[in-house]
């Protein structure tokens, strides 16, 4: 059973012109969401910023109602309800000054291990899909939280690579739980939950999927972590508000660069061309950033790949094995010892360096990796 403090901070939450911000300020001022209830229209004028017209619909018993009808369900559903000022929230959600003031949750979550937002386009490209792909991979022996919105596109992949490798991950959700929307990843919400994961939202189970609230939920995934990933998107995408939202809060965003041309990757460079988000180079480099900590020790390329996949052709092979038998040898000593000429030998050293076989130095040095 839920306290008295939930049925009036939902109630609370309920009047008009109540929002996040406000709603803070005056239970700091009063000291609990009951107090406002009980006091707000008399004493409003001890909090800076809230007039009559602010408090004008506190105390109306249709939202009272309302409350009552939404513990209910919650507690039919097994629906957690997490007050911010009561303290417990993600610890970094609960640092930022428009955080929600309820979240709603199924699942479990758990505030001490490291959580990462990875973002992006519902049109998500084999470009993306392999990123995603290649760094659940890199990244499954690490303790972390994945966070995305459940959504099609990037945020479905995310979700169910996560899965996949049994990393806990949160769907953040722009409804109420009395829906689930899209209704393509119900199966997936399933999933989630079942994998030690959890389903957040911030609506209660009076609202819809609307437009607007899918901007309003990209804050909470955005403010829940300390780094956000952005992997797709167009200029002008969902995934840019993420990262604007990270930005104010001061944390880390990367973004995934790609060709000018590829209308998903344009949003993305435009991050990285103004500043507000670092490129991301390779997969360990990425991992190293969020501060995973990684048993693999090997420089990976942006989409490493395990070596009994890499089929080398026999020239390759031919070099690689040179090369690896003579750690920095030179482009010389290497001429010698399988005798091709050095214009022959450069193109197919280059192809082994994009395969991440091969690491050249000054001076014309090579070394196997």
């Amino acid at each position: 059973m839920y306290s008295e403090e939930y049925l009036y901070s939902i109630a609370l939450r309920e009047c008009n012109l109540i929002g996040d911000i406000n709603f803070h300020k005056l239970v700091r001022a009063f000291g609990s969401a009951k107090q406002v209830w009980q006091n707000a229209k008399k004493e409003y004028s001890k909090v800076d910023g809230i007039g009559r017209k602010t408090v004008f619909d506190i105390g109306n018993t249709e939202h009272l109602k309302f409350a009552e009808n939404e513990l209910f369900f919650c507690e039919k559903n097994n629906i957690k309800i997490n007050l911010r000022h009561l303290g417990d929230f993600p610890s970094l959600l609960k640092e930022c000054d428009d955080a929600p003031a309820i979240i709603y949750q199924k699942g479990t979550f758990n505030n001490s291990l490291n959580t990462v937002s990875i973002v992006g386009t519902r049109n998500i490209t084999p470009y993306g899909k392999k990123f995603i792909y290649d760094f659940f991979e890199e990244s499954q022996y690490s303790d972390f939280i994945s966070i995305s919105g459940l959504a099609l596109g990037v945020d479905k992949e995310v979700h169910e690579q996560s899965v996949h490798y049994q990393i806990p991950t949160v769907g953040v959700l722009a409804h109420g739980f009395h829906t689930l929307y899209p209704a393509k990843n119900k199966k997936l919400a399933e999933k989630i939950l079942q994998n030690k994961g959890a389903l957040f939202t911030e609506f209660n189970s009076s609202q819809k999927p609307d437009r607007e609230n899918f901007i309003q939920r990209n804050r909470i995934v955005a403010g829940i972590s300390p780094s956000t990933v952005v992997v797709e998107t167009a200029f002008g995408g969902g995934s840019i508000s993420t990262a604007t939202f990270a930005n104010s809060y001061n944390r880390e965003v990367f973004a995934l660069p790609g060709k000018i041309t590829d209308k998903y990757s344009q949003g993305c460079n435009q991050l990285i061309f103004q500043n507000r988000a670092t490129a991301i180079s390779t997969i360990k480099d990425l991992t190293d950033l969020l501060g995973f900590n990684n048993p693999k020790d090997k420089i990976e390329e942006l989409f490493p790949q395990s070596e009994n996949t890499i089929q080398l052709s026999d020239n390759q092979e031919l070099i690689y094995k040179s090369i690896f038998n003579n750690p920095q040898i030179s482009l010389d000593d290497l001429t010698d010892k399988i005798a091709l000429p050095s214009h022959k030998i450069l193109p197919i050293i280059l192809e082994l360096e994009l395969l991440g076989k091969v690491k050249s130095f000054s001076g014309r040095q090579f070394l196997a990796i």
